[in-house]
């Protein structure tokens, strides 16, 4: 099993007087999904391994109001801000990492003008810093020569145009990186974003996660990787949909490092 994860909360820090380098956001997803907690360990893993100080809020961290907000409902898109600023506020938090475009671009592009200023950055963005800076040195491991497609999410890639850092971290692994036709700022979307996760499909011929997953899947990759826990799911659904679990995996770029580091 390993060792049992050293995480603090921010409560904990405030108890010793004292204050974490990050807040690390988990969100949702990270917190409830079954698939992308192992995405939020991967994380956590990677921060003890450069003994970063982080923490998170635990319970005291509530959705961003991304959901709400995407499907219109405003009014409870500000209550669910506000909760979370006024808690964030109260640990003066300067420096949030998320491991979710979503609660990344709601928290860095729509939390300021409600009150709620702090550097965000995207998981893939703290990587790329860290082993810029020569703290996280990684190895190809097992992953050494083989092809990784990156799928861009639509809140990192086209809303917040973070496109190089996950695609130089993934290029850290000695790999193949293969571009599908759709990418960077042409990216097309996984299917999940807008609120589109938590309702049933519209009438068409097919759904957007099946023609995303079939695009990545015509470069015969090894591993799609992506840095968000929607896309995450619609790609994951996408190669059992075409059984070819087999053959590619899906990894958050997270994944990838803490692996290949045999974290």
């Amino acid at each position: 099993m390993g060792e049992p994860l050293k995480i603090s909360t921010m409560a904990d820090y405030a108890a010793q007087g004292d204050s974490p380098e990050i807040l690390f956001w988990v969100g949702c997803a990270g917190s409830f999904d079954d698939r992308a907690k192992k995405i939020t360990k991967a994380i956590i893993k990677i921060l003890n391994q450069v003994k970063i100080k982080f923490a998170v809020l635990g319970t005291e961290e509530s959705c961003t109001g991304d959901p709400a907000k995407r499907a219109g409902n405003e009014f409870l898109f500000q209550m669910q801000a506000l909760t979370n600023i006024t808690v964030l506020n109260g640990y003066n938090v300067k420096k949030i990492v998320t491991g979710c475009p979503h609660c990344f671009n709601t928290l860095k592009n729509e939390y300021p003008q409600l009150g709620g200023n702090y550097e965000v950055i995207h998981h893939t963005q703290l990587v790329q810093q860290l082993i810029d800076s020569g703290k996280l040195k990684v190895q190809g491991g097992n992953f050494k020569g083989k092809k990784i497609t990156f799928h861009d999410p639509c809140y990192l890639g086209r809303a917040n145009e973070v496109y190089e850092a996950p695609r130089e971290v993934i290029q850290k692994l000695d790999v193949e990186l293969a571009e599908m036709k759709r990418s960077k700022a042409k990216g097309f979307c996984c299917g999940a974003g807008g609120a589109q996760m938590f309702k049933e499909a519209e009438k068409g011929n097919k759904e957007v996660n099946i023609e995303r997953t079939e695009e990545a899947l015509s470069l015969n990759p090894d591993v799609i990787a992506t840095g968000c826990p929607f896309c995450m799911t619609m790609m994951t659904d996408g190669v059992k949909h075409f059984n070819k679990e087999q053959n590619t995996k899906v990894l958050d770029i997270a994944e990838l490092i803490a692996q290949a580091n045999e974290l």
